[in-house]
């Protein structure tokens, strides 16, 4: 009776000072991707959509929100090493690619977004490639969008800027507060290429202004109640 005590004990010990410590997002998406790429792999090969955008939902909603984006160490284009700990606003993390299509609008809504918030938001993305490919891409983008890259080729980076990558596809969205804390997870919004720049600009713009402002209520709420 009493090792059975004692271990009940410190199983509580263990289980309380586990919820005390926050869970980052390697340890979530280790925890959980390989159940959801299972099903959604499924979904996939049956061209079901709609299930698999549930099932990336249900991903973000119930098992990643809340956990921490892991610190990691990246280049930007001048070839010095950037933390992700070194931004102190909120950050809105884009992962991207060379081989991945950007329409003009998409960049349009975006650059003009990141002029108007950088004061409130750090804009930084994270592209999959050479220096040199990324150095000729980020021309396209607005200054106040902070531009890096991974040289898959070279790479020693953390283990986590690898899981970004290979967990959740590209392009994936990030929103995080001043802590890291993942707000929400999101994709790019979805529309047929070759439509017309207006349409596709107003699509891209409404999808950023909904994401960047949950991220300033969130960071917000979140700060002012921890002041009172």
């Amino acid at each position: 009776m009493r090792k059975l005590l004692l271990l009940f004990n410190i199983l509580f010990v263990v289980s309380t000072y586990g919820q005390d410590d926050p869970v980052s997002f390697s340890q979530a998406i280790a925890t959980h991707l390989p159940k959801y790429k299972e099903k959604a792999d499924k979904a996939y090969r049956l061209r079901n959509t709609e299930r698999a955008e549930f099932l990336f939902d249900s991903l973000v909603n119930y098992c990643l929100k809340g956990s921490h984006m892991d610190d990691f160490k990246v280049r930007d284009l001048k070839d010095e090493v950037v933390a992700l700990d070194e931004f102190k606003k909120p950050v809105y993390l884009m992962t991207n690619s060379s081989w991945v299509v950007s329409t003009d609008g998409e960049i349009s809504a975006l650059n003009k977004l990141a002029e108007k918030y950088h004061e409130q938001v750090d804009f930084v993305m994270l592209f999959w490639d050479k220096r040199s490919t990324v150095k000729d891409l980020s021309k396209q983008y607005h200054k106040n969008i902070k531009i890096f890259y991974v040289d898959e080729l070279k790479n020693n980076s953390p283990y986590v800027v690898k899981t970004m990558k290979h967990s959740l596809g590209l392009p994936t969205s990030f929103l995080l507060n001043k802590d890291k804390e993942i707000i929400d997870i999101r994709r790019k919004v979805s529309h047929p290429y070759g439509i017309e720049f207006e349409k596709s600009f107003n699509l891209n713009f409404d999808s950023f202004s909904q994401a960047i402002s949950l991220l300033l209520i969130k960071d917000s709420s979140q700060y002012s109640t921890a002041s009172e």
